[in-house]
This record gives structure tokens, sequence and C-alpha cells, in this order.
């Protein structure tokens, strides 16, 4: 009979600061602005004979590089349908509901992601942590939650677990 646990990381490094905006629909934006963001994370596991899950230690790595990638950029969603991107120099110029917004590419990260939101950001996160599929496996991990905060009590979570 196996037993289950929960290992869960919310470290004081497991944070970064980012300028974004979010777009509520073809025509309406909040204006810039930026966040002092927090990553939670949470890994469904099987507890092994030693009485512990796995070491835990890359994966706290792990989110802490992914923090550290995202601190102090200002953050641009590639994938939403209502901006329109071109470069130019060494500047992005980001069109949105015919206003144009000129940024410099040092300054700014890229993601994949639809929305500059908790939601898309917790996603971005999870689609990082199960890229290494053999540390999956070898850990045992059903499931992963990953919540991002924007400020305390305020957040956005997502959910990856095998099928």
């Amino acid at each position: 009979m196996s037993r289950l646990s929960t290992i869960e990381l919310h470290k004081e490094s497991m944070q970064f600061s980012a300028g974004h905006f979010t777009v509520f629909s073809s025509t309406d934006r909040e204006n810039l602005h930026g966040h002092n963001y927090s990553v939670y994370a949470a890994f469904d596991t099987e507890v092994e004979d030693l009485g512990l899950a796995f070491d835990y230690h890359y994966y706290e790595v792990k989110i802490q590089q992914l923090c550290m990638s995202l601190d102090k950029f200002f953050i641009l969603p590639e994938l939403c349908k209502y901006l329109s991107f071109s470069e130019k120099d060494n500047y992005y110029h980001v069109v949105f509901n015919h206003e144009t917004m000129i940024f410099l590419k040092r300054d700014v990260k890229l993601l994949p992601i639809r929305n500059c939101s908790v939601e898309e950001l917790s996603n971005w996160f999870i689609e990082q942590l199960i890229a290494e599929k053999a540390e999956l496996i070898k850990n045992k991990i059903s499931k992963i939650t990953v919540k991002v905060f924007s400020a305390p009590g305020q957040g956005g979570s997502s959910t990856w677990q095998i099928t």
C-alpha cells in the first residue's frame, strides 16, 4: 500500500518583480504597472520506504531560476489576440486598439501566454516544470499545482495531473 503526500514549496526566494498590463477586451486594458509576485508549488507524490517523497531541491532551484528569468522585466503576452508585435532596432512596438507602445527589448520578456494574468503565469510555470518528464517519473509526481500571487491574498493557480 503506497502512502501519498503533498510537498509544498513557497519560499522567500520564489518571487519576482515585474511590470505588465492585463487586456480585458479588444478596447480595454489596464495601465502599465507592476507587482511583487510570489510563487507557490505543490507536488502530489508517493512517500518512499525511507519516509520521504523525494529530494525537492531540483524543483526549488528550477522555480527560483524561473523567477529570476522574469525578475525586473516587463512581461508581454506573445499570444494575446488583441496585441500585435513588431521589432525595429532595439525596440518592440506593441499595438493595442490603435495605440502603439514602444519598449526597449532589453527591458521586456516575451512569454508564450495569452494575457499577463496570474492565471496565465501560473500555467506558464506549470509548463516549465512538466517539461522534464524524466524528473516527474523519477519522483513519482502525479499532480502539480502552481499558484502565482500578485499581492498578499490575490493570486491564481493552475494544475497539471497525470492522465
